[in-house]
């Protein structure tokens, strides 16, 4: 039998550190958990001599997470997350039920709001008890993954073969490939001698080596915070877009879309979890429906035999 040793860290004690971080100071951590400031800071500082590091920068301000701090609690949230599907998952198998609670998904703005809708109604259909919780994340930097990996999120849709590596520790697996087209004001006679509107987001090294080997495309005079953005100044004229499917889906009239030949650039979408989770019921049954879904979808720009850099 295992026993437990002083340096072993109590759930209470996980709490604690996540609440100090999320708040910002051990007041308003207290507040949030019922205890007092100094039991807090106890905690804390027990935390601390267990780790043998210093977790928080204090303050006037408050308390700031250190690097050991920013590691300890996102292992914290994600060793917190496991003890709640361990008991879901348990009362489930006891009563043949798949899943009942919180399920916390991270993705970027056109899968949320083009992948997800449908599975989660599948879902919900199967698993009444499923509470969705969907955390939209630019997919830039650290991206949807880094939700992950903080321990913020059980599963995450994001751009596989970025430029940012995937933290280590995690599991990535594809879901479908996601090609790129040109998107225009409709009727526009010649599109691609149009202003580029861009905006900042994750794609591969194969899109990068494509666009780079395109010399009709301008360097990207307006630039956007989203691809609804982009969408919405290419639809009023102000100039035209190279973007990916899921992007264009739902573009409103004003956008013409046209396909990038046989040699278009795609981008590979997948999913990201922890390999605790990843053999859970709830992510198994999210990432069949979200596979399934990937095999009947028809994306805009996957037809057309132009070939590549000469979309009009």
């Amino acid at each position: 039998m295992t026993r437990t040793t002083d340096s072993d860290l109590a759930p209470r004690e996980l709490r604690v550190l996540v609440a100090v971080a999320d708040t910002g100071g051990f007041s308003a951590a207290a507040g949030t958990l019922g205890l007092t400031q100094s039991a807090v800071s106890h905690s804390v500082r027990g935390s601390e001599r267990k780790i043998g590091a210093v977790l928080f920068e204090r303050g006037r301000s408050g308390a700031r997470p250190t690097p050991a701090g920013e590691a300890a609690v996102a292992h914290a949230r994600r060793v917190l997350r496991l003890l709640d599907v361990l008991v879901v998952e348990a009362r489930g198998a006891s009563r043949s039920d798949v899943w009942e609670g919180p399920l916390r998904i991270a993705a970027f703005r056109s899968a949320a709001l083009h992948l997800l809708p449908p599975v989660l109604e599948r879902l919900h259909a199967r698993c009444p008890g499923i509470e969705p919780r969907v955390r939209i994340v630019r997919e830039v930097g650290r991206g949807t993954a880094g939700e992950v990996s903080d321990g913020r999120a059980d599963l995450a849709i994001a751009t596989l073969g970025g430029s940012a590596p995937l933290a280590p520790g995690l599991v990535a697996r594809g879901l479908f490939e996601e090609p790129y087209a040109l998107a225009h004001p409709v009727g526009h006679a010649s599109p691609r001698s149009l202003p580029l509107v861009d905006w900042a987001e994750s794609c591969g090294a194969r899109t990068r080596t494509w666009w780079a080997a395109q010399d009709w495309i301008p360097a990207a005079t307006v630039e956007a915070e989203d691809d609804g953005a982009v969408l919405s100044l290419v639809g009023a004229g102000h100039g035209m877009a190279i973007m990916p499917a899921l992007s264009l889906a739902g573009a409103p009239a004003s956008v013409g879309i046209t396909p990038l030949g046989p040699r278009r650039p795609t981008r590979q979408v997948g999913y990201v979890t922890t390999p605790e989770l990843a053999g859970s019921a709830v992510v198994r049954a999210v990432v069949r429906e979200l596979r399934a879904l990937g095999r009947v979808m028809d994306l805009p720009g996957g037809e057309g035999e132009g070939p590549a850099g000469d979309p009009e």
